[in-house]
């Protein structure tokens, strides 16, 4: 087996990365430098949910797995591709979105779900995502889904002063699943290829409620 082709799906993590409301700001200070030390080092300080990452149970339920608990094997395997491109800001992604690949889904298939909204990541109008429907959410569960990634900042509708949204429904009904949440992708639209190998490693954080990863698609040749 080789790999044919590899698509970046992460977003580059530095100072100016674009984090969710309130979150933490990622902060980059040269540490040791070769000069002075003889080796380059940075101190790096940042939120577990920063850049692409991928959230634990434990994200929105005190009792829930956390990042280092959880199988490895939610975080890689074959993927397929939801297409709904098109979708607006703050519009809901129901099941009749997702019923065209609904024959691609079920356990151990890492669904991603490609809005196309990684185009607005770094200026305001990232924060109007698109938001995927509880009703679509427990469907895709009962397939066997256990792995949500999606190009947009939050599967649920991110809050503001001028829509409280939901409740993060998608978010509990996922963690009660025992399932996995991976937000910030970007680039799902080049994964025009059959059959996508995605690998989305979490580091290993002690006790965290999540953590960045190095998201990538695999084009596989046997």
């Amino acid at each position: 087996m080789r790999v044919r082709r590899i698509v970046d799906l992460s977003v580059p993590v530095g100072p100016r990365t674009q984090v969710y409301p309130g979150d933490p700001v990622p902060r980059f200070e040269v540490h040791s430098t070769v000069e002075r030390d003889g080796f380059n080092l940075l101190h790096i300080d940042l939120g577990s949910q920063t850049g692409t990452h991928v959230d634990a149970p434990y994200h929105f339920q005190d009792g829930g797995l956390r990042i280092d608990q959880l199988d490895l094997g939610l975080f890689a395997g074959p993927a397929a591709l939801i297409d709904v491109r098109g979708v607006g800001p703050r519009e809901r992604i129901t099941w009749e979105h997702v019923a065209a690949s609904s024959a691609q889904l079920g356990p151990g298939i890492i669904a991603l779900i490609c809005t196309g909204w990684s185009r607005h990541f770094g200026t305001p109008t990232y924060f109007d995502n698109p938001f995927l429907d509880s009703a679509a959410v427990q469907r895709m569960l009962d397939l066997g889904v256990r792995t949500f990634c999606l190009d947009a900042l939050n599967i649920d509708e991110t809050p503001d002063q001028d829509h409280p949204g939901e409740g993060y429904p998608a978010h509990h009904l996922i963690a009660t699943a025992g399932g996995v949440i991976g937000e910030n992708f970007r680039n799902l639209e080049l994964v025009d290829f059959p059959d996508p190998f995605v690998t989305c490693l979490p580091i290993a954080l002690e006790n965290a409620d999540g953590a960045p990863v190095r998201a990538v698609a695999m084009d596989l040749e046997s």
